[in-house]
């Protein structure tokens, strides 16, 4: 019987969008923090306090580490797939790394909304 290579899920498209969109979303913050630094030189601990009052740059902020969260799981998963072949150990890794982003973005909650 002859497989498709068509008959994979499609993973790879979606992965590559992805990479794609998360990349936009991170630039876009990227130019805008970069931005606001350079519009307000001499920045201190009021002006972060200030900026990170309003819910709408809590938002962009947890975004910006959803797409970095999101684009690293692709990343990471793909250098995985690609070059540990027990399968045993590549769970391991997977199921590790997974751990590590869900950790990374409670933090990341508790951090935004502790401010």
């Amino acid at each position: 019987m002859v497989k498709s290579v068509l008959g994979v899920n499609h993973r790879g498209l979606t992965d590559w969008l992805i990479q794609r969109i998360s990349a936009v979303i991170m630039a876009v913050y990227s130019i805008g923090l970069i931005g606001f630094l350079m519009l307000h030189s001499g920045i201190g601990y009021d002006d972060w306090r200030g900026l990170f009052a309003h819910s709408w740059v809590k938002i962009a902020t947890l975004l910006f580490v959803l797409a970095l969260l999101f684009h690293t799981w692709v990343g990471m998963w793909t250098i995985v797939t690609d070059y540990v072949k027990c399968y045993v150990l590549r769970l391991t890794l997977e199921v590790l790394l997974f751990l590590a982003l869900v950790i990374c973005f409670l933090a990341t909650c508790l951090i935004l909304w502790g401010v």
